[in-house]
């Protein structure tokens, strides 16, 4: 998880933050833009992942900004998540979140219509998840041979269920060359 600053609303002296949630093993992210960037907001944004992805998280990792400390990290303990930070000063270490900024800068945010979409914080976060769905279900990645994240949550799934697994509600993925955690991912009851 992490917090891209965007770039000032021009004549204001407002900005926006876009909190990014991905996962290591699909890639499958959760987007949203505050116009604060503090631990209450970030943990709102936990609450909101934790709403959304289709499974468990297990592990959070971020690195030592003002909005994940010690609220934001105990509130993601009390909800059984592991929070970990990165070593200071090493963003490369957090680079899926940080290359899918990347991608953001060159996808989305070099084309949308800034004529207003900015002014209007529901209006924004509309298109972001226009975005975002677009980037799950979509978008081809390179990292994932050509698949989207969605793709590779649902081969990940059926791997699982074709090695049988005894509980048909976990999903299991061994560490790999793409570096999934094991027993990263729990499908949510239905």
């Amino acid at each position: 998880m992490d917090v891209k600053f965007l770039e000032r609303i021009p004549g204001t002296k407002k900005r926006l933050y876009q909190f990014t949630a991905i996962d290591d093993c699909t890639r499958i992210r959760v987007l949203k833009v505050y116009d604060r960037c503090n631990q209450r907001t970030a943990i709102r944004f936990l609450n909101e992942v934790q709403m959304r992805l289709p499974f468990r998280i297990l592990v959070l990792q971020t690195d030592n900004g003002a909005e994940f400390q010690s609220r934001f990290h105990w509130h993601a303990e009390s909800l059984d998540i592991r929070h970990v930070y990165i070593r200071p000063a090493s963003p490369h270490l957090n680079g899926k979140v940080e290359r899918s900024h990347r991608i953001d800068e060159q996808e989305f945010y070099q084309i949308i219509d800034q004529g207003g979409v900015s002014d209007n914080i529901h209006l924004f976060n509309e298109k972001l998840r226009e975005w975002e769905d677009y980037y799950n279900y979509h978008r081809p990645h390179g990292a994932l041979q050509g698949r989207t994240p969605y793709e590779r949550l649902v081969e990940k799934s059926r791997a699982d269920v074709s090695q049988g697994s005894q509980d048909p509600t976990m999903i299991r993925f061994e560490r790999s060359q793409s570096r999934c955690w094991r027993n990263l991912l729990r499908q949510r009851a239905r």
